[in-house]
This record gives C-alpha cells, sequence and structure tokens, in this order.
C-alpha cells in the first residue's frame, strides 16, 4: 500500500485554498434498493464490520447507514483509551487481538489514527485492590498479555506528578502496569475507516434514521428508514446507547442496561503526563491529549437515561479526586464536558453475534469498553456476518449465554466502570 506525499507547494496551495482543493475521505452516498450486507450504526464499530467485510471477506454491496452524521455518535465521545489487560481469558484474547489490530491500523488504512502506546497504569488504593491488581497482572501474563506490577517507589518513577503521599484520603499501594497500552484520536479513526471504505466502493449513508424492520417468517428482510425502504439479505446492528430500542423494533428485548457517561478536557499545557493513569476506587481516569489537554474520564451515572449532560455530583466528586491525587493540575481551568451513551450488558462484557431474528446480527453491551476493541469487535462481527457462525474469539460472546447460564463476568474486572 502505498502513501500520499505532499510536497510543499501542494501544502501550501491547500492551506491558502479555504479547502477547496481539498479531497473529500469519503462519499455521502445515496441509498440504494438493496445490499447484501446493511450495517446500522456508522460510528468506530459499524466502519470496522464494514471495512473488515470488504477486505477480507471480499464483500462489495454493503452500505453503513447512519442517522446524523458521520463521527458524530459515541465514537466521538470517550477518552480514547486502548488496552487489553482484563481479568478472563476471553476477555484478554478479544481485546488483544485488537491492540494488534491497532498497532497496524495506520499502515492498513493508510491514515494515521494517532494510536500513542504510552502506558496505561491502574491504581491500587486498599488491600483489596493491591490483590484484585496482582492477581489481574498474573491473570494477564498466563493469557498472554503483557503486564506487570508497579510497588510505590517504581510507581513514582514512571509517574512523577502523582501524589503518593500516605496521608490523602486514599493512599495509593502500588499499581499495575501495560505498557503496549495507550491512546488514539478517535475521530482520525473514523475518518480512516470511512476514506478506506470509499476505496473498497462502500455506500456510506448519512442522515438516515432506522425506524422499523421487515421480518418475513423470523428472517430479516430489510429495514425502514427515514430516506425509504432498504433490502438486505443481512443487518447488523451496531448502535451504541441505543441498542434496546432497534431490538424492540425487530421483536426481541436485550439483557442491558442504557446509562451516561461524562468526560471533561482542560485547556492545554505543556508535557506533563506521558501515559494513562486509572483508578477504579476512585472512578477517575487521567490522560494527556496530542494537543496539550487533559482528558478526565468518570464512572457512569447510577442511574439509567438517555439524558445528554449527566449528573454534576459525578463531575464534582472527580474533579476532587483529581485534585488530591495531581495537584498541580488544581488551577487548571476546564474547557468543555460531555457525556456519551453506553449499552451496559448484565454481565460487563459484550454481546456479538446473531439474535433471534434470522439474517440479523447484533454488537453491544460494551459499556465503557467499546473503542479500545473496536478493530476487533469489526473483525469478528465480518466473520460472524460473511460465514453465519461466530469466530472463536466471540463465540462465548453469544447473546444466548443469558439464556444458558455461561456468563462472562468481567464486572470490576476493569478500571472505572469496565
Amino acid at each position: 500500500m502505498s502513501y500520499v506525499h505532499y510536497s510543499a507547494l501542494s501544502l501550501i496551495r491547500h492551506g491558502l485554498s479555504g479547502q477547496r482543493y481539498w479531497p473529500r475521505l469519503w462519499r455521502d452516498a445515496q441509498p440504494k434498493a438493496s445490499y447484501d450486507v446493511l450495517i446500522v450504526g456508522g460510528g468506530g464499530h459499524g466502519l470496522a464490520t464494514a471495512y473488515y467485510l470488504a477486505a477480507e471477506h471480499g464483500l462489495r454491496n454493503i452500505a453503513v447507514i447512519e442517522k446524523g452524521w458521520l463521527g458524530g455518535g459515541n465514537v466521538a465521545r470517550n477518552t480514547a483509551i486502548v488496552r487489553s489487560n482484563y481479568l478472563l481469558p476471553e476477555s484478554s484474547s478479544l481485546y488483544d487481538r485488537a491492540l494488534r489490530l491497532w498497532e497496524s491500523m495506520a499502515h492498513d488504512l493508510n491514515y494515521n489514527v494517532m494510536f500513542s502506546q504510552r502506558g496505561v497504569v491502574t491504581l491500587a488504593h486498599t488491600e483489596h485492590d493491591l490483590l484484585k491488581v496482582r492477581q489481574r497482572v498474573e491473570a494477564n501474563r498466563a493469557n498472554g498479555v503483557e503486564s506487570e506490577f508497579l510497588d510505590l517507589p517504581a510507581l513514582k518513577r514512571f509517574v512523577p506528578i502523582l501524589n503518593t503521599d500516605r496521608n490523602v484520603r486514599f493512599p495509593i499501594l502500588g499499581a499495575s502496569l501495560q505498557r503496549t497500552a495507550g491512546i488514539a484520536r478517535h475521530d482520525a479513526v473514523t475518518w480512516g475507516y470511512a476514506r478506506a471504505l470509499q476505496r473498497l466502493g462502500v455506500d456510506i449513508i448519512q442522515n438516515c434514521e432506522v425506524n422499523g424492520f421487515d421480518v418475513e417468517r423470523g428472517r430479516i428482510k430489510g429495514v425502514r428508514t427515514t430516506r425509504g425502504a432498504i433490502l438486505a439479505q443481512k443487518v447488523c446492528l451496531s448502535v451504541s446507547g441505543h441498542s434496546s430500542i432497534l431490538a424492540a423494533m425487530a421483536g426481541f428485548r436485550l439483557p442491558i442496561t442504557t446509562r451516561v457517561l461524562q468526560a471533561f478536557v482542560s485547556e492545554p499545557v505543556k508535557p506533563l503526563l506521558d501515559t494513562v493513569v486509572m483508578s477504579s476506587t476512585l472512578h477517575i481516569y487521567v490522560s494527556q491529549s496530542d494537543k496539550g489537554e487533559m482528558v478526565f474520564g468518570l464512572a457512569p451515572d447510577r442511574y439509567p437515561g438517555y439524558g445528554p449532560t449527566g449528573s454534576f455530583h459525578i463531575l464534582e466528586q472527580s474533579m476532587r479526586n483529581v485534585c488530591a491525587y495531581f495537584p498541580m493540575l488544581r488551577r487548571l481551568r476546564m474547557m468543555r464536558q460531555w457525556s456519551g451513551i453506553i449499552d451496559a450488558s448484565a454481565d460487563g462484557s459484550p454481546i456479538l453475534g446473531k439474535t433471534p431474528v434470522d439474517g440479523l446480527y447484533i454488537n453491544t453491551g460494551w459499556g465503557s469498553g467499546g473503542f479500545k476493541a473496536t478493530p476487533a469487535a469489526g473483525w469478528v462481527m465480518a466473520h460472524t456476518i460473511a460465514r453465519d457462525e461466530p469466530h472463536a474469539l466471540n463465540a462465548p460472546f453469544s447473546l444466548d449465554r443469558f439464556r444458558t447460564g455461561h456468563l462472562m463476568d468481567e464486572l470490576g474486572a476493569g478500571a472505572v466502570a469496565h
């Protein structure tokens, strides 16, 4: 795959033209009457699913439909953390596959997604925390996932600005570290996939909201949208925050709860934190963006809802904890706050695979862990759709597990919420 190189003259031309000569990354397509595969949801997971269907399984008559504009949903409403240090072997295998795909994504898409493997630190504040952190480190190693334990002196050397004083309310006793984890630029991921789909001939249809499904004798025949009916042999739902609504339209229920998840960023400052710091006890995670902004992730609201703002007491409590462990950030001014809507499953693990409707597939239930899994979620769903059977990586995460009782209990194994 060749990379595009621009001369200094062409860069000046693009910069002074008011974007007049800038090529579009993707075509805003008009819906056709029918498709082989229709992906509902133009976020990272939906785009990745379409990409792997086209790039690895050779399908071309595919469309991705998005109710708003591309990149305007939850794919841009997260803190862009990527890691794979989950507890269960099935979870760590899925997320580690995602991490491997993250490492090659810029080359595969011929687009810089700004993936930075700066490491993720998970703090332990109590003896119980310490036991769980050590347990997860050993479990990760047994599963082939890179992870290590940091005692207090090693942690202080790795994160010098962290307050490790014993007199704080929840003193830090140690931490785990996954050095290969990090962050990525979420909007660049959207643009990179969309650009690749344009090259592969996949339709991207914006402002196209689904308001019903056509099902005959238990099999999907198509969807009804605000831009008309579209026939499809197979349909995949990849709509974080609205999965239960669409599932109800198709005639089945999901074991998920929808909640609001907040984040906020500060004014930009010079580089001072070159890793990601997380605390499940304090429900915060902190990193610094490439622009210098301090990025703060919070716990989800404690009650279900679709509100666009989130609860103020969550924001206040998180700010208090940030100031306690990063005292030098106290005088920073906050620039903006935002919220995303997450679908969290009953056992804290995703739901990936078939539904009770033949030909209808679903990708949901990630809680706050969806962004980091983006490429692997698309990869396994593409396999499942193309072959009508799950890949070994997503077979344990079927919807059917809630009927059989073979749950994938990851609740509490991930920092913050999931």
